[in-house]
């Protein structure tokens, strides 16, 4: 059974996406939708990374996407000083 949500994607242009989520009650991954296995080094033994192992209550790769977000104009900068940075220690008169 599908368990959708609807989430902001960052892909090459901003989207919504409906995506699926791990079952909440799931009691292998008690609804996390996986497990962190840490590993080390064969030789020396030292933490050497972490890997995620997905749980089989949930597919990550499940998405489709609903609407490309338009792309908004970028704010322009206020108008600025030409004499400097808008700060002078002389009085004002």
């Amino acid at each position: 059974m599908l368990r959708l949500r609807i989430r902001l994607a960052h892909w090459p242009r901003r989207t919504l996406i409906l995506t699926d989520t791990p079952r909440p009650h799931c009691p292998d991954c008690d609804g996390e939708g996986g497990h962190n296995r840490d590993y080390g080094d064969h030789v020396t033994g030292e933490y050497a990374g972490t890997e995620w192992d997905p749980c089989h209550c949930w597919d990550e790769e499940r998405r489709w996407p609903l609407l490309p977000l338009p792309r908004l104009p970028r704010r322009r900068r206020p108008h600025a000083d030409p004499w400097g940075s808008g700060y002078t220690d002389e009085p004002p008169f």
